[in-house]
């Protein structure tokens, strides 16, 4: 991060205040000696590719997750997602399931979800960069400020988005989410561990009809 942040200009105006902070600044520097001495993912031009790959006008849906994945070759900078490559971590196996049980069709098992952020899913980690094998150690560094502000722009800025917030880290998280401007979706995590809340939530057909009712595209999961 010695270089110019490279993320969506979208979101770089509704961002701008963020960048000169001094947490930013103090954020810049952990992950440029981070990478510099140890393995960290994703690889640093895949670090703000939610933002990238969804810009702010065109965000429909918003999924929040916490860590990125911190095994090699996994994360890549969308929440829940690797590369096409790369076997589906159990969480994904799971919202894939919820998925096709919910819309009572086959979809897509693609773990590389560009084909959702291309239509308008901001797949946020609240967390977007750790050190290999070593899970939130991240964490508390700043980028949970840089999200939070991410998820407040959009709830003041714009009106009818989606927010799905599975665990209790996520539903902390979108606390600021206005809710009489947008649709806000919780539920248990996909994880193995937490998956019998998740299933049944239907929380892809409630995001389309949402999104129907107030004459967008819905998403094809």
């Amino acid at each position: 991060m010695n270089k110019p942040v490279r993320i969506h200009e979208s979101w770089k105006q509704h961002l701008a205040s963020e960048f000169d902070q001094p947490y930013f600044m103090e954020l810049r520097r952990f992950v440029r000696d981070e990478y510099a001495s140890r393995i960290v993912y994703p690889p640093p031009a895949q670090i703000f590719r939610a933002f990238d790959e969804c810009p702010f006008d065109e965000t429909k849906v918003v999924i929040l997750g916490q860590d990125p994945y911190h095994g090699a070759g996994q994360a890549m900078g969308l929440c829940f997602a690797v590369g096409s490559n790369v076997p589906a971590p159990p969480s994904l196996q799971n919202i894939f399931k919820e998925i096709e049980s919910d819309l009572g069709h086959d979809v897509s098992h693609d773990p590389d979800l560009s084909r959702w952020a291309r239509q308008g899913v901001l797949l946020l980690n609240a967390t977007l960069t750790v050190r290999e094998n070593a899970a939130g150690s991240h964490q508390g560094k700043g980028w949970e400020r840089f999200t939070d502000a991410a998820v407040r722009a959009l709830s003041r800025e714009r009106e009818g988005v989606v927010f799905m917030l599975w665990g209790n880290y996520a539903r902390q998280k979108g606390e600021s989410i206005d809710r009489t401007k947008h649709l806000v979706l919780e539920s248990s995590h996909p994880s193995p561990l937490s998956a019998r809340g998740f299933f049944g939530c239907k929380h892809f057909s409630k995001a389309n009809a949402y999104l129907a009712a107030r004459g967008k595209t819905p998403i094809e999961w």
